[in-house]
């Protein structure tokens, strides 16, 4: 069990579409740590740029953490990510978590920029001891497979090396975490998969000459809370069997925080127990319930980890 004396940080993912500012106004009010949003070039349906979104929620809030949930990382050329990364740091005075992913469930947005599918992993290696120097170091000159450059500065200089939260679900992500990464944020995850994955990722980090703590461990999680536990359960079947065109009725207990208030309470209990010091609830539930989950999720289950 978790010592009762540390709190727990919570974050939520949202659309941070046409309605961003009153959807980060609503989430920083609430007392959310951190705002999420991931993108795509193109998907199943609309989806935002996290750096754009992220940037017009930095202007209307204070406070919050901004996390992006994901960066697709290969889709970008490194020095101009690392531009981005830079910005938004800087006009968010400090607040933004560069969240990484290597994507491909997709291959159609990776053909439109020209990155072939398969090299995504390699590339996203290389592209981050690329952005790291870039955002710590002047004069960067780099030779790599994908990249290189000579003498560049990015200026002004992101107010911190943002933290580094890599995402993922198996070994080759676990290892980007333990050679790159502040935080691990898998998805679609038990528990045990977590308690399991930290055990490997302190075993890598050492590896990487880091201490073994030097990852934390969040989790990211399909959400919905309802008074009524069937009604929960039936509405993040219905979002996630949408999403991923397939039956979820078997996996939304495996994979989802859904239920009552007190069963997302046991719910989150067990993710804290496996090594999860950030939970990131995912909207699973129907679009015109989002702004009543964030409020209970906030209301009723997030004080006690607090």
């Amino acid at each position: 069990m978790r010592d009762q004396s540390e709190a727990i940080e919570f974050g939520v993912s949202m659309r941070l579409l046409k309605e961003v500012v009153a959807e980060a106004q609503l989430v920083e009010s609430l007392g959310y740590d951190y705002l999420l949003t991931g993108e795509h070039i193109s998907f199943h349906g609309p989806t935002p740029n996290t750096l754009i979104s992220l940037s017009a929620a930095a202007a209307v809030t204070e406070r919050i953490k901004l996390l992006s949930g994901i960066v697709l990382v290969p889709l970008y050329p490194p020095a101009l990510l690392a531009k981005l990364i830079a910005t938004l740091d800087t006009i968010s005075h400090g607040r933004y978590c560069f969240g990484i992913g290597i994507g491909g469930e997709n291959p159609r947005e990776f053909d439109a920029v020209g990155v072939p599918v398969k090299e995504r992993g390699a590339r996203t290696n290389e592209a981050l001891e690329l952005i790291d120097r870039l955002l710590t170091e002047d004069k960067v000159s780099f030779e790599g497979r994908f990249s290189s450059m000579s003498n560049i500065t990015i200026a002004p200089r992101s107010k911190q090396r943002p933290p580094f939260w890599v995402s993922g679900r198996k070994e080759a992500a676990m290892r980007r975490a333990a050679r790159y990464g502040d935080a691990w944020l898998p998805y679609m995850y038990t528990p045990d998969m977590l308690a399991d994955s930290m055990t490997k990722i302190a075993a890598f980090t050492e590896e990487e000459g880091r201490a073994a703590g030097s990852v934390q461990g969040a989790a990211f999680a399909f959400t919905c809370v309802h008074e009524d536990r069937d009604t929960a359960l039936a509405m993040c079947n219905k979002v996630l069997s949408t999403t991923y065109n397939q039956d979820f009725t078997d996996l939304v207990a495996k994979y989802a925080i859904a239920g009552s208030p007190e069963e997302c309470k046991a719910r989150i209990q067990e993710y804290v127990d496996a090594g999860a010091r950030t939970v990131v609830f995912a909207q699973g539930c129907p679009s015109g319930y989002i702004d009543q989950n964030v409020r209970l999720l906030a209301e009723e289950v997030m004080p006690a980890f607090r």
